[in-house]
């Protein structure tokens, strides 16, 4: 998991923000390195919170973390705090939002004059 996890700088910027500390009982405790970096982690693959891997946790609980930072607005400040440099490194264009234009879409109508009716009128 090192391969994706946050560089010391990214998380200089974001460590200020989290909510809660070691010392605080419950969800709002641990470590929140770890905790950004399950939610980082779900956020990439796509994967629901019960596929989350134990190393970083019940899944649980930390998807209960998530829910009260999203309602605190923390995630929002923490992408303020690093959007001031974006990393371009996973940036990439995905193409299948783009729309077909309705004559393309298969709707019916077509040729008038089918190929093989004006072959039996030669």
């Amino acid at each position: 998991m090192d391969r994706f996890s946050l560089t010391d700088a990214q998380w200089a910027k974001m460590g200020p923000l989290c909510h809660g500390k070691s010392t605080d009982p419950g969800r709002t405790g641990g470590d929140p390195r770890l905790f950004v970096e399950a939610v980082l982690w779900i956020a990439r693959t796509g994967s629901p919170w019960r596929d989350l891997p134990p190393a970083f946790g019940k899944w649980n609980t930390i998807f209960k973390r998530f829910r009260d930072w999203v309602k605190a607005d923390v995630f929002k400040r923490m992408f303020d705090a690093v959007s001031d440099e974006p990393d371009m490194e996973y940036a990439m264009v995905d193409a299948t939002i783009v729309r077909v234009h309705r004559h393309g879409q298969g709707a019916k109508g077509g040729l008038k004059a089918r190929p093989s009716e004006s072959r039996a009128a030669a």
